[in-house]
């Protein structure tokens, strides 16, 4: 299978690209670098990949229309896996135009080039966040989610509403897939449980936003690669899928997690609930299992003992 991959040198988009190439997909992974994070994270998540044949590497942006057309006329792909995004919920607070520009812009044109270039098969990460303050757990995909909370999470939900309109005119197979909350080695070292972890081994404070009972479905990558590549194998029609572990952990409970797993006691600095954060996040999964044959294996306990060495290894292997 030829996949083009957006977003590929990424966290998700690296450990995916692992998977698809182990088992012979030929993939065009499309990145900009931009310095949401330091780029050079990236570019060290996909080095090993440069010498497989079956890997290629272009530096550019899903909004530049004209490169992505050269990329699909060369590409003669049989998919599309989206997974490039402005991502983050707080900082779509303070600059809501940037994420509506890539998020927004970006998926229509990979959605017009796919439709243009007679490709029929398209995978888009979505999100948990667009169930916004939903009172119903655990959440599924027939829940009304109209009641985004931050503009990340409207851009995502604008891309499955999206993602149909290409489907229904088009006649092209599209699933979105809502991921809930991702960590493991490579995680983005902005999101909470590896920032937690850095605060943590170098003795500094970590804010705990509201009193720590939020909880959250966090799901280890490679479930979340496992059900990418059943997602790719299995895209037919249009279908939206919860990607989660399908359990909830608290934020205080996560922070001992960490803290038992690298021997380190955390500072806490209390702060006041955030805009746009959410009490609770959680996976109903039942149609992902039934459809994709999606069974998360790894729990938190496990998972964070995953990350943990891989983390250490890093900080020593760098000292």
């Amino acid at each position: 299978m030829k996949v083009l991959l957006t977003g590929g040198a990424g966290f998700i988009g690296s450990n995916l690209t692992r998977s698809m190439l182990d088992r012979g997909d030929n993939v065009v992974c499309l990145d900009n670098f931009n310095t949401y994070y330091d780029p050079a994270i990236k570019r060290e998540n996909i080095a090993d990949y440069f010498p497989n044949t079956n890997y290629t590497l272009v530096n550019g942006d899903i909004r530049d229309f004209d490169l992505l057309t050269k990329v699909f006329d060369d590409g003669d792909f049989d998919i599309v896996v989206h997974l490039a995004a402005r991502a983050g919920v707080r900082p779509s607070l303070v600059d809501p135009m940037l994420y509506q520009d890539v998020n927004l812009k970006g998926t229509v044109n990979l959605l017009e080039q796919a439709k243009q270039h007679k490709i029929s098969k398209f995978v888009f990460a979505s999100s948990s966040s667009v169930y916004g303050k939903n009172e119903k757990v655990p959440f599924s995909e027939d829940d009304f989610v109209d009641h985004p909370v931050s503009p990340y999470a409207a851009t995502k939900r604008a891309g499955e509403i999206l993602a149909y309109t290409y489907h229904h005119l088009y006649d092209m197979s599209i699933s979105c897939l809502r991921f809930f909350t991702v960590y493991g080695p490579r995680q983005r070292p902005d999101m909470a449980i590896h920032k937690f972890t850095d605060l943590i081994y170098h003795k500094k404070p970590i804010q705990m936003f509201g009193d720590g009972s939020s909880q959250r479905d966090y799901t280890f990558v490679s479930d979340i690669v496992h059900g990418i590549i059943q997602s790719m194998d299995r895209c037919s029609g249009y279908n939206i899928y919860n990607l989660g572990e399908s359990n909830t952990i608290s934020l205080k409970e996560l922070i001992s997690l960490i803290e038992d797993s690298i021997d380190t006691k955390a500072i806490i600095e209390p702060k006041p609930f955030q805009p746009g954060d959410v009490p609770i996040t959680y996976a109903d999964v039942t149609k992902a299992r039934k459809e994709l044959d999606y069974n998360p294996q790894v729990n938190i306990e496990e998972g964070i003992k995953r990350f943990a060495v891989w983390y250490l290894n890093r900080k020593q292997n760098k000292v």
